[in-house]
């Protein structure tokens, strides 16, 4: 049985992956927008193509199932991810001198990404998944979340204040040193992890890919699940992308002051998802919040925060952005702790090894949505921009849209806590519960 050392261990490979993600989403996404003047569109479709790479989630893991081994394709996937952080930060330097140069030197780059963070992200849960004991899986996945969570704020923050004043040379010595570091606390996270055997001894899956997908699905547990994580997930991402750009066009940050935006958006998920964390264990004595209050509290307050930045973007002289962000980062944390503790807890289940496979399932639900999220809140904001005058207007009927599938998210978590025949079982525990 893996213990806390070795999971927090384990975090450190989902730091290093949310610390190179954070450059990729945000702030080269920034500059595409602001500062070389592309349209919002561009950096939509560049990172969507990345999270198209992520339907071979449940390849990568049924690849790793069957091996029997997952470190090679964690630290392989991680240094495809760093490779392809450094190669977009150039390529944006190519798009100053020559757009269509630029953009096809990004599309490798951004498909790097994809298949770096899809073989990494997938095995490093299905590692969590089968060797972690059940009650503590919920913590687990918690604990690991929130280091990556504190990856994305940690890398928002310092490159925010290593790139003013903005240069292209200064942002891919940047992505390079981060890139380096990633490496080396995955190597430190993954070493030796493998040695001993599983938790949980199970048979290795022999059967075909799509025979083994196909009984998957017909799971209901599993089919609701996956529906929550891509309605959520969908909500969430909208505004990825256009959060930095609204930003600079309409309260008039620079590269810096938007990305530390962005670090202040995720410090607040881990103050959320700490919360949840504390009350689910440590607190738990002396009071109880029930599952359905974080996941549907949190889609509703997402909801609400997103009706406040719609509004503030009028109001920018006055409205505190600060504030209203870091409420919004505390409002996604709360249901995506939740999540994290039900996925390994179906990942684990079955007769075989199937951990890799079921972790890729919901990560490419997950990746569908963010796609679908990325291009769709991208491509509305060029749309909006092009039929009226105010960038305000433009960007908050797109927060607004927002708010509302934050409300369809919150019905749908509202159905899967509420039912005990349909809804899986680890959607309905927390940690300590």
């Amino acid at each position: 049985m893996m213990g806390w050392f070795g999971i927090a261990r384990l975090g450190l490979v989902q730091m290093a992956l949310g610390s190179v993600v954070v450059l990729t989403t945000a702030t080269i996404n920034r500059v595409m927008v602001v500062e070389l003047a592309m349209p919002a569109i561009l950096p939509g479709l560049l990172v969507s193509l990345y999270y198209g790479t992520q339907f071979l989630r449940p390849r990568f893991g049924h690849s790793a199932d069957q091996g029997g081994r997952r470190t090679p394709w964690i630290l392989g996937g991680v240094a495809l991810l760093a490779l392809g952080a450094i190669c977009a930060a150039l390529s944006v330097g190519v798009m100053a001198q020559n757009a269509t140069y630029g953009i096809l030197a990004a599309i490798p780059a951004f498909l790097l990404i994809g298949l770096g963070i899809g073989a990494a992200g997938t095995n490093l849960l299905a590692l969590l998944a089968a060797r972690v004991a059940q009650d503590r899986q919920a913590a687990a996945g918690s604990l690991v979340w929130i280091m990556m969570i504190f990856g994305l704020a940690a890398t928002g923050i310092t490159a925010g204040q290593l790139l003013d004043p903005y240069t292209h040379t200064r942002l891919v010595q940047v992505a390079c040193g981060v890139g380096m570091i990633a490496m080396l606390l995955s190597i430190a996270g993954v070493w030796g992890q493998e040695r001993g055997p599983a938790l949980r001894q199970k048979p290795k899956s022999e059967a075909r890919f799509a025979d083994v997908v196909r009984t998957l699905w017909s799971d209901t547990r599993v089919r609701l699940f996956t529906t929550f994580v891509f309605a959520s997930m969908l909500a969430y991402n909208l505004q990825d992308l256009i959060l930095e750009p609204f930003a600079g066009h309409v309260f008039g940050l620079t590269v810096g002051q938007s990305t530390a935006l962005g670090g202040m958006h995720h410090a607040g998920a881990l103050v959320g998802m700490l919360a949840v964390l504390l009350s689910g264990t440590l607190l738990a004595r002396w009071v109880t919040v029930p599952l359905r209050v974080w996941v549907v509290g949190g889609c509703v307050l997402s909801g609400m925060a997103l009706m406040g930045m719609a509004y503030g973007g009028t109001q920018a002289a006055v409205w505190p952005l600060g504030a209203n962000v870091f409420v919004l980062g505390l409002a996604n944390g709360s249901f995506a702790v939740a999540a994290i503790g039900a996925m390994m807890r179906l990942a684990g289940e079955g007769d075989q090894s199937q951990e890799g496979l079921r972790m890729g399932l919901f990560g490419a639900a997950q990746a569908i949505a963010f796609g679908l999220g990325s291009f769709i809140g991208t491509a509305m904001v060029d749309v909006m921009r092009l039929v009226s005058s105010s960038d305000a207007i433009a960007y908050g009927t797109v927060f607004a849209t927002e708010g509302f599938v934050f409300l369809i998210a919150a019905v749908l978590a509202m159905r899967l806590t509420a039912s005990n025949s349909d809804a899986p079982r680890g959607a309905a525990m927390m940690p300590g519960e």
